[in-house]
């Protein structure tokens, strides 16, 4: 997987520099790796197979299995990572790890919840896109005021009732379902969208 390449060879050629290290495409990759970290480690999943993000990485950054239990070690360093690149907040992986207990009783129940959280976040940064459409558009160097606003975006979401489009209004009504069953707050929320909408910010633009 040629994300891994990019992503570590920073870490592994000293002096390097790697302008696409930590993209978009690497934010939501490692997220998927913590989430299914999480899911080795509270379940006790042993078939590396099954967990397909968390096994790249694993055997990109050559990580040992530790207490001979998949998902620790694997869980650790992506959270370092995940710090380290994007400067997430201690809370925001407390929440994933919450959800994941909550929701993720057995391997079966794996499935259903990677599939409602795709469902989640796809509506949510479909719903974002839509909303603070003009917003993109603002230099970089506004991070404060974009996230202000991206804040101000997730509660309308999750309160505002009186939308004019009626798409939208179904659209946040299917979020608030999904939040409700994974148990994200509005910070959390924030937090996620924000960081893919800096990185969608700095994506080079496709050529006409």
């Amino acid at each position: 997987m040629s994300i891994f390449s990019k992503l570590f060879s920073k870490k592994q050629a000293e002096g390097e520099e790697n302008t696409k290290v930590g993209g978009m495409e690497d934010f939501m990759t490692l997220i998927r790796v913590y989430y299914q970290s999480v899911m080795a480690c509270n379940i006790g999943i042993t078939n590396i197979n099954f967990l397909p993000d968390m096994a790249v990485f694993k055997r990109t950054l050559k990580i040992p299995t530790q207490n001979n239990k998949l998902g620790i070690a694997e869980k650790l360093r992506c959270k370092k990572m995940l710090v380290e690149l994007y400067g997430l907040s201690d809370d925001f992986f407390k929440e994933i790890d919450n959800s994941i207990k909550k929701n993720c009783k057995n391997v079966n129940d794996v499935k259903t919840y990677l599939f409602m959280f795709q469902g989640f976040s796809n509506d949510l940064m479909m719903l974002i896109g839509n909303l603070m459409q003009w917003k993109f558009r603002m230099p970089s160097v506004m991070k404060k005021m974009l996230r202000n606003m991206t804040e101000k975006t997730i509660h309308d979401i999750m309160t505002k009732t009186d939308w004019k489009d009626d798409s939208v209004h179904k659209t946040c009504i299917a979020i608030r379902k999904y939040q409700h069953a994974l148990g994200y707050s509005e910070n959390w929320m924030t937090e996620y969208v924000y960081n893919i909408v800096l990185l969608a910010k700095k994506e080079p633009k496709p050529k006409e």
